[in-house]
């Protein structure tokens, strides 16, 4: 599987062949990343060179620390990536307009007209290509208006609904 991590605003293009083996943007490398006894403390021998590293997981980013530098990443697989950038867009006045990030089937629709939300809360389920995938809301809000109905099916980019 392919994934995409952002450290300081670049981004690299990671796939695991194997065990012993990573692709970054394209090239190889021979790899052994392993835990020390537990703890957020790893062995990373890198063609051949030994490093240790300090990995922390806190909300949606990992923190790094790696030969006296931290780092900052965001890790996310191709399907998470394509979800987030076409989820929907915040406008200056504080509204969210969740929109299809893929065309599907409207699955379930758990939020109603006027109900407050969380951040994270699950706004809609659209089916799409055999796999059901849940919309979150990015912010804490009341739910404006919903612009579709279960069983429905929407095209890519179609608003759903939106939040204030």
């Amino acid at each position: 599987m392919k994934y995409i991590t952002t450290i300081d605003d670049k981004e690299y293009i990671l796939e695991i062949l194997d065990e012993k083996h990573v692709s970054i943007n394209g090239k190889i490398i021979i790899v052994d990343f392993e835990s020390v006894s537990g703890q957020p403390v790893y062995s990373l021998i890198i063609d051949g060179k030994s490093h240790e590293g300090y990995v922390y997981h806190e909300d949606e980013k990992w923190q790094v620390l790696l030969r006296g530098r931290s780092y900052q990443a965001i890790v996310e697989d191709e399907r998470e990536k394509r979800l987030r950038a076409a989820g929907g867009s915040v406008t200056e006045d504080g509204e969210f307009h969740l929109k299809a990030p893929m065309p599907g089937m409207i699955v379930a629709i758990p939020v109603s007209e006027g109900e407050q939300v969380q951040k994270g809360q699950v706004l809609v389920i659209l089916e799409s290509m055999k796999m059901q995938n849940e919309l979150k809301s990015p912010k804490d809000g009341t739910i404006q208006r919903i612009k579709t109905r279960t069983g429905e099916t929407v095209e890519q980019k179609q608003a759903l609904l939106t939040v204030i």
